[in-house]
């Protein structure tokens, strides 16, 4: 599973794809991917580097 973070509102998810709709904030926003897909991150699952901004 990938974890999503909202552009809009920071709400993260779990899913193989992100919503059409954010379930937090109910608007059409981008969603980032924040997994972590390298070695340095791997224990928390999120790539601070992304999801913390």
């Amino acid at each position: 599973m990938v974890t999503w973070k909202c552009s809009s509102c920071a709400y993260t998810l779990e899913a193989d794809k992100p919503p059409d709709e954010c379930p937090a904030c109910r608007k059409i926003c981008e969603f980032v991917d924040i997994s972590c897909y390298t070695p340095d991150c791997i224990a928390g699952g999120i790539d601070e580097r992304i999801g913390s901004k």
